[in-house]
Formats: structure tokens, sequence, C-alpha cells
């Protein structure tokens, strides 16, 4: 069994069985975190590039760090240092970076849509690692890894994604996958902040964060992104902190057992309380540990899916 498509472009395209796939294969990788040298030789001789257009310090560094221990060669693209500063187009850069025979081109760009532009020019297996407010696939699939890691299954969980859901890749990605692997899903955010058609993702949709809070088994805070808000979506930070902000006495509203996830970077005193962030319930770090074993795994099989691909031409 191996994935249909030698591209990791969304959710959306994956199957619940390519889903769970990914989530197997990265169980495997994560005992090589514990071994005393941390590399397997998978991915030796390939190339793997990171075209990153957007700041990143998560996504990005374990990014590499799954490279490096799939024994990878690394190339990492400075985009402030290249000719796109000089007004090169992202299908000129794309095509350059062909030439130099890369097996995989992992790309982070703010504009919706921009990997599969990649997918449809070159030769390499392209990975989504977040456009614009389109997608985040790996991110969701790290979330997936990290709640059937604690939970067991996924199925029939209540699963709570709650904050700026207008401007973020990753709660689109998360409905879908949440959704896709049977929990039931719950967003919730200010009007503003909430598009018209996010139901059509898999999720009921909530103005209260008590409502969603309520018996949930995971409870996802999203950063509030004023980068990407071209104006004000409500009043002050204060306020939405006290509408919308998970505190320790509506953790309370949860179950006993409910675990509190964040995508990072966290905005301190605006979507999340610091004693949340770092209390008993928070399995954030976790989130950032599996996101290297399930990078792993997304490579190692998109490089599988080309390879069949090759062969069956």
């Amino acid at each position: 069994m191996g994935l249909r498509n030698k591209h990791l472009l969304g959710i959306a395209e994956l199957t619940v069985k390519e889903i769970n796939q990914i989530l197997d294969t990265a169980q495997s990788f994560k005992q090589v975190a514990t071994r005393p040298i941390k590399k397997v030789p998978t991915l030796r001789g390939k190339t793997v590039i990171n075209l990153f257009f957007e700041a990143s310090t998560r996504t990005r560094a374990s990014f590499e760090l799954a490279e490096k221990r799939l024994s990878a060669d690394t190339l990492n693209f400075a985009v402030s240092t290249s000719s796109v500063t000089k007004g090169e187009s992202l299908v000129d850069t794309a095509k350059n970076l062909e030439s130099m025979s890369p097996s995989i081109i992992v790309i982070r760009h703010g504009s919706s849509g921009a990997p599969h532009i990649l997918a449809d020019i070159c030769k390499a297996s392209v990975v989504n690692a977040g456009d614009g407010m389109h997608e985040h696939p790996t991110q969701a699939l790290l979330d997936a890894f990290t709640v059937r890691t604690r939970k067991g299954s996924i199925a029939g969980l209540k699963v709570a994604i709650i904050g700026d859901l207008a401007h973020s890749r990753v709660a689109r990605s998360g409905a879908l996958i949440f959704s896709k692997l049977g929990a039931n899903v719950i967003a919730c955010g200010p009007p503003t902040l909430i598009p018209p058609d996010f139901a059509r993702l898999g999720a009921a949709v909530s103005y209260h964060i008590d409502e969603a809070v309520s018996n949930a088994d995971v409870v996802m805070m999203l950063r509030v992104q004023r980068e990407r808000q071209q104006e004000a979506f409500f009043p002050s930070q204060r306020e939405y902190f006290d509408l919308y902000g998970l505190t320790r006495a509506r953790m309370r509203l949860a179950k006993p057992d409910a675990i509190v996830m964040h995508p990072g970077p966290m905005n301190r005193g605006v979507e999340i309380a610091s004693e949340v962030a770092d209390g008993p319930d928070s399995v954030i770090l976790e989130q950032v540990s599996n996101g290297i074993a399930v990078r792993m795994s997304v490579l190692y099989l998109v490089a599988a899916a080309h390879a069949s691909e090759d062969i069956s031409q």
C-alpha cells in the first residue's frame, strides 16, 4: 500500500487510508529519535530543497531535521537573498531549481495554490509546508498523530478548534483531517473571524467558547494572525481574551482528560493563558516533537510514490 500521488498538497486530496498510512509510518520513525545515532539511510542520495517564501521557525526546522535523519542532502533556499527579490517569478525559480535535479521540493508560500503550480511544472515531488490561507497538511497530520498517540483513536472524539479561523490554514487542514477520521469537530471564534463556508470542511460552528469547550476531548487554540488581517476584526486583544481566550476556568468545562493543543507561535494572554499553555493538559511541545517523525513519514512516502511512478513510466 502506498500514496496514490507523489505530491502532498493538502489533506483534501488524501483518503482516510492514506492518512492512516502516514500516521502509522510516523510511529515507526518516532523511535529513531530514541537512538544514540538519530539517522536512517532511507533517503540517502536524494536531494530535498526547502523553498520558504515566508518566515518560519518550527516548520522549517522540523523539515530540516526530518531530512537529515533520513540521510537526504538538503538545500535551504533563502528567498531574502535570492533572485526572487529581483522580480523573478515563482515559475522561473521553480524551473531553475528543477535543473538541479531535486527529488523533493518543500515549499511554504504566502499565496494559496503556489505548491499546486509547482506540482504541475516540476518532475520532483512537492510537499506543501503551508500556502497562503489554504492548507498546512503536515501540521494537521502531526496534530492527528499527537491526538491518536494520546487518545488511542480519533473517531468519536469532540475536537474544538478555536480562534482566528478566517486566516488560518491550520484550521482548514485540521477540520478536514479530524472530520475525515471520524471526530466531531466544532469551530469557534468571533463571527468576523469565521468564514461563511467553514462548515463545508466538516465542522459545526459556534460563536461561544464555553459551548465549544464543553465536554471536549481536544481543545486546539489558534493564533490571532495580526499580520494577515487587513482590518480590525475585534476591538482589542484584552476583549478578545475575555471572550475567546482559553483559561483554566474554561478548561474545567472540557472532559477531565482533555488535551490542549496549539500549532505555535503562541500569543500568551491573547488566545491562551500561560497557566494553560504550560499546564498538565498541554501537549504543545509534544506536537513539536511529533512533527519530525510525521515529516519523516511524509518525505519517505512521497519519495516512494515518486519512485513507483518512475518505474511505471
